[in-house]
């Protein structure tokens, strides 16, 4: 693949999940700067500080690891929405199940914008209630613990039909 479709394929990935990549990439970097503190913590001989350091920064890191699963998620969400769209046109049978969920919209009206349908999918989304500050997935809101739950990793990481 030549350097101009490399590049096309990565800001295709980001645009269809922005917040996933953000947070992973902030958590990234927030993750290796409290390394590089625990670095130099242990290189003065401060071990316990050093270890607290290295303890929140690979938490940072599995919350970096999740964020970009996520958005690897939503990249497969945001293909297989497209090709909805483009096999039976626009429908709000094909966003209803995707409304709850901030990264969810954002992969649904990415798929939108390439097929020609952003300006319904919006107005469908706006008539839900739903607005740009609408961040957390409406199970988070209602339930803060939400996201230790099986059904809720099961369908942040897999999404697609249910299974019968």
């Amino acid at each position: 693949m030549e350097q101009g479709g490399m590049m096309r394929g990565a800001v295709r990935y980001v645009k269809a999940a922005p917040w996933p990549y953000m947070t992973g990439t902030a958590s990234l970097l927030l993750a290796f700067g409290l390394k590089g503190a625990g670095v130099a913590q242990w290189s003065a001989g401060n071990a316990a500080q050093a270890a607290a350091l290295g303890w929140w920064g690979l938490c940072w890191l599995v919350v970096a690891f999740f964020a970009m699963a996520d958005g690897v998620s939503r990249h497969r969400e945001y293909r297989r929405i497209r090709s909805m769209f483009l096999k039976y046109g626009f429908s709000e049978r094909i966003l209803k199940p995707l409304a709850r969920s901030r990264c969810q919209r954002d992969a649904a009206l990415h798929a939108a914008r390439e097929t020609g349908h952003l300006d319904q999918a919006r107005a469908y989304f706006r008539s839900l209630g739903y607005r740009w500050y609408h961040i957390l997935p409406d199970l988070v809101v209602r339930n803060p613990f939400a996201f230790a739950s099986p059904s809720f990793l099961r369908t942040s990481f897999l999404p697609g039909k249910k299974q019968r």
